[in-house]
């Protein structure tokens, strides 16, 4: 088949969907800013990199209700969201962390399992509307903490960064476990992503 519309895709986007790929953007500029931070340890450039994570969580509220505002939803959009929010509230988020610190061989270790509990849990979601769409019923509530909920790790690390509670003056320490170093406070990015993944915890849809 002929295409001769090479932008068409773009163009077939709702405004819902410039909302998610401004959510996207912020997660991308955030990865920039913890560079920029590493590159230059000016505390400044990972206030911004916290800063755009909550700016990110802004644009997804947003996104979804500009869709419901409209009656304008798509599997696209579906999709562009889950990618968006992987960068935002999963990858970036383990990036702050180390950046901010948190960057020990164990540290990483809980970091990647993080971020894979993260998209092991939009997976999940996907898959349940997926169902939804073929004209199951209606779900009062989503199994595990939805992704965006790392915005408040996000936080934390950002009192700890106005505090100068980063780098070696990280709180709670660091300890030598075997070859690597670990740093307590990652433990917030485990018990979250064990909260996203967790099929007892109920989490009313809105």
């Amino acid at each position: 088949m002929k295409h001769d519309n090479h932008l068409s895709m773009i163009r077939g986007f709702h405004l819902a969907d410039w909302f998610t790929l401004g959510n996207a953007a912020c997660g991308v500029g955030a990865l920039f800013a913890v560079i920029s931070y590493v590159q230059s340890q000016a505390v400044l450039h990972l206030l911004f990199a916290c800063a755009l994570i909550l700016l990110a969580f802004v644009f997804d509220v947003f996104d979804g209700r500009v869709a419901r505002w409209r009656q304008q939803t798509s599997l696209l959009g579906r999709e562009l969201d889950s990618l968006a929010d992987i960068i935002s509230f999963g990858v970036a988020p383990a990036i702050i962390a180390y950046g901010a610190g948190m960057d020990g061989l164990w540290d990483r270790v809980i970091l990647i399992y993080f971020v894979a509990c993260g998209v092991s849990r939009l997976a999940r979601y996907n898959i349940t509307a997926e169902t939804l769409a073929q004209g199951g019923d209606k779900v009062r509530y989503f199994e595990g903490t939805p992704i965006p909920s790392s915005l408040l790790l996000v936080v934390v690390i950002a009192i700890a960064a106005l505090n100068g509670a980063i780098g070696d003056a990280l709180w709670f320490g660091m300890i030598q476990i075997g070859p690597g170093q670990f740093h307590p406070l990652v433990l917030m990015f485990a018990v979250s992503g064990s909260l996203m993944i967790s099929r007892t915890l109920h989490i009313p849809k809105l």
